[in-house]
């Protein structure tokens, strides 16, 4: 079924690319280019004293001033046509890239993008996934550190995906290779995996969004995953938003698929903002590891456990500069976590101060 569907979209992707050439001179010479960009840098301190305490993406430090990304994103539309290559460099974007080696590693997004009409656009190539509420980019997220949620799920897709719009609702189908890889991986594995998204925005103060990702990994393992994110505005002065997802996966023993495992994950993104130079964000997180996939891997663990995490931000303003001051406490049903003196224990508080600029 999945061969089937990605012939019929990469045949009606060619039939469409085709029929550019009819496009007139005076749609061609439309063309409009773009730059922009964005860096952060951060300092942190783990009352544990050590790195090991952080399970989630990109501030896996203690007690030391960290470089985040430098990005430069160029976007150049053309009449029908629109091309985006988005490059980031430093230790979020290696993290991020964690399958590439080399230069390829600096490429957080490159893809083309066609649209025959209004309604329906093609796209090829690399972007950021649709998978949660999260980004990579740190300037659009109001807390710094980042979710187990972000960090357990797809970080990026290269592929084609077509995205239809009718009123108040949007989908989008895809082919892509297996998650995270931007090439395949040199075993000559070759399978594919499905993406889907519907989304629904009832008015600018309410959208929901419904993603899908599902298909074969280069280990052999079967997993799909379900995702929702909800966002609304209640005022002028707060917002809030949520994230929920479950993924089931299916790892391969004697040649054989096993039995379904997962994790799933729940958070609240609480933002208030008093003033417009200032805002504060609580994030309220539940993640579910009880069959030892993610977070609770280590073997001195019988079994699985969930954490739960908060974390609140506040957010100084100063145009497109932000200062971003944060406190988060992560507690376990385990002991997953170092103590100063290198025994365990199950909760852990860290501080964190960040500065981030965008241009």
């Amino acid at each position: 079924m999945l061969k089937k569907l990605s012939f019929t979209i990469l045949a009606a992707a060619s039939f469409l690319f085709a029929s550019a050439q009819t496009d007139t001179p005076t749609e061609e010479k439309k063309s409009t280019t773009t730059f922009s960009g964005s860096a952060d840098v951060y300092y942190k301190y783990d009352f544990g004293k050590s790195p090991l305490n952080t399970p989630t993406s990109f501030t896996k430090s203690h007690n030391s001033f960290e470089l985040g990304m430098a990005s430069v994103k160029v976007e150049h539309h053309t009449g029908k046509v629109g091309i985006v290559a988005d490059l980031g460099f430093g230790k979020r974007a290696q993290e991020f890239s964690y399958n590439d080696q080399g230069i390829v590693a600096a490429i957080k997004q490159l893809y083309i993008s066609y649209a025959p009409a209004d309604w329906i656009k093609f796209t090829m190539g690399s972007w950021a996934t649709h998978v949660g509420y999260e980004l990579v980019d740190p300037y659009p997220n109001r807390n710094y550190s980042m979710s187990y949620m972000f960090t357990n799920g797809p970080f990026f897709h290269t592929g084609l995906k077509a995205e239809l719009t009718k009123g108040k609702s949007g989908l989008m189908v895809g082919v892509a290779n297996p998650t995270d890889f931007k090439t395949m991986p040199p075993s000559g594995f070759n399978k594919k995996v499905f993406l889907a998204q519907y989304s629904y925005a009832a008015s600018d103060n309410f959208k929901a969004y419904l993603n899908f990702v599902g298909g074969q990994a280069p280990d052999s393992s079967q997993s799909t995953q379900f995702d929702l994110v909800l966002t609304g505005k209640i005022s002028d002065k707060f917002n809030l938003a949520y994230n929920g997802t479950v993924t089931n996966t299916k790892l391969r023993e004697d040649g054989k698929l096993g039995s379904a495992k997962s994790w799933w994950g729940s958070a609240v993104y609480l933002n208030y903002d008093p003033i417009s130079w200032f805002g504060l964000t609580l994030r309220e997180e539940y993640f579910s590891d009880k069959d030892q996939l993610k977070v609770f891997t280590s073997p001195l663990l019988t079994e699985g456990g969930n954490v739960i995490a908060s974390t609140l931000s506040a957010n100084f303003r100063v145009n497109s500069f932000v200062i971003i001051p944060e406190f988060r406490i992560d507690h376990a049903s385990k002991d997953i976590f170092i103590k100063a003196d290198g025994s365990p224990k199950s909760s852990n508080p860290s501080l964190l101060l960040a500065a981030v600029y965008q241009f």
